[in-house]
């Protein structure tokens, strides 16, 4: 019998490890972020945070939806819920006293995300043209910025490359994403980036000048050596020197940018797909609406 317990318990580990390779580190940080939340919520109101119940659920996206977007709602109650799955509890996040509240929240606040503004093709050239080439850091900065523009990296891929992930070759740059929000497994996917014909706004050769000034031969080290967070602060930096809208933009517009711009110039979804890495089409066709609301108007027709 004791060794029946012992076993059960093995397993129970096992299968916490299992859950947790499941998933990114960063994603893993996110949800205890969330569940924080909630256990200070819990806490401050005598409430059990785990396990929880649906009627406790609703309360707190009831006090969260005062003050946080309805998107937000709906990424704590999965934070929420993994951390219950994690920890061996169920949680019934289905049921109708949260499905409801969620609904009626939904109709006061509306679900329609306040995205940042994605970088064009004229906001990347003021951002390039802004960023001085004399330092170290700033030639860094230039790659990272075409780079993450023109592969539509996420700002977790983009701070993860490694050298040894990187081969030149006639065409431009081949770069390995090892590991990626959509691809868990480590499977990896590969984006090529061809050499652009205006030099100054080329990420291929951003990314030569860069490596060259660098020095740096080793091969696991990653070539930007900086957090995710930082990439935002630097596109914000240089958006305000050139004069835009520093606020309007964060580490995603590199991405959004890319496959706006590349659905502007019609590129067809499935190319902008293989390029970003997006499994489903919804947020593709979402760009490509953004990339359309001027081209195809209606208004066009009219000649006044």
């Amino acid at each position: 019998m004791n060794e029946l317990i012992t076993d059960v318990k093995s397993l129970e580990i096992e299968t916490l490890k299992n859950l947790k390779n499941s998933k990114a580190e960063n994603t893993l940080r996110a949800y205890q972020s969330d569940f924080r939340d909630f256990s200070i919520f819990c806490s401050k109101n005598g409430l059990s945070s785990l396990p929880s119940q649906p009627k406790i659920i609703a309360l707190y996206i009831t006090n969260l939806s005062k003050s946080s977007k309805y998107s937000t709602l709906k990424r704590r109650i999965a934070s929420i819920s993994v951390i219950h799955k994690l920890k061996g509890h169920y949680l019934d996040t289905k049921h109708p006293i949260i499905m409801e509240n969620l609904h009626g929240i939904k109709r006061t606040l509306g679900s329609r995300q306040k995205t940042k503004k994605p970088i064009l093709i004229n906001d990347l050239k003021l951002i390039i043209k802004a960023i001085d080439k004399e330092r170290k850091e700033k030639i860094r900065d230039k790659a990272l910025i075409l780079i993450g523009f023109a592969g539509g990296f996420r700002r977790s891929e983009l701070v993860n490359i490694c050298n040894e992930d990187i081969e030149f070759v006639n065409e431009g740059i081949k770069i390995l994403i090892k590991r990626s929000k959509t691809d868990q497994s480590g499977e990896g996917i590969i984006k090529a980036i061809p050499y652009f014909e205006n030099h100054e706004f080329c990420p291929v050769l951003a990314m030569k000048d860069y490596i060259k000034f660098k020095n740096d031969n080793s091969t696991e080290r990653k070539i930007f050596d900086i957090s995710d967070k930082s990439v935002a602060l630097i596109i914000k930096r240089y958006a305000q020197i050139a004069g835009l809208d520093a606020s309007r933009y964060a580490g995603h517009s590199l991405r959004s940018g890319f496959a706006t711009t590349a659905a502007e110039f019609g590129a067809e979804e499935r190319n902008i797909m293989a390029m970003t890495g997006h499994k489903t089409t919804q947020m593709v066709r979402r760009y490509i609406q953004e990339a359309n609301l001027f081209k195809n108007n209606a208004l066009n027709k009219i000649k006044i």
